[in-house]
């Protein structure tokens, strides 16, 4: 009685090969999803470091300078044009150069930091500079001294 319910005498041997051929598909999308995306994840802020022989920044005229200093204690300054200002936490330095960048759009921001800060202090100052609206930021620095 062949039939109801009984198994085919030609049994099929296991496959013991895996088919890669999905998984180099699935392998090969990740890595250009990873290779467009991964130069968009990198954040930070750009500083073009000054030379040691370098030039003197030529600026407009008609284009009014904010400074933001910081002082060896960390406190933060504000100074436009001729006008200095009293220490100022970060927050504040940031509102008031959204305020500045909202009426004047084409002012310059350039930053000066003590030797004697930490460089994070100045790294933060230019991030919360960037964030209200700074598109491009200076860095003022001198000269070095000859020590002989």
């Amino acid at each position: 009685m062949k039939g109801m319910g009984m198994m085919p005498e030609h049994r099929r041997k296991p496959m013991s090969e895996i088919n890669v051929v999905p998984y180099i598909d699935v392998m090969l999308v990740l890595l250009i999803i990873f290779m467009v995306t991964a130069p968009m994840l990198t954040q930070g802020v750009k500083v073009d470091l000054p030379q040691t022989t370098s030039e003197p920044i030529q600026s407009d005229k008609d284009v009014e300078s904010v400074i933001v200093s910081v002082d060896a204690n960390g406190a933060y300054y504000v100074e436009i044009g001729d006008e200095g200002s009293d220490p100022m936490s970060l927050e504040d330095v940031r509102a008031q150069i959204g305020r500045i960048l909202s009426q004047r759009a084409s002012s310059e921001i350039l930053v000066r930091g003590d030797e004697n800060v930490p460089y994070g202090t100045v790294v933060r100052l230019m991030s919360e500079l960037q964030g209200a609206g700074a598109a491009s930021i200076g860095l003022i620095t001198e000269s070095p001294r000859d020590e002989n």
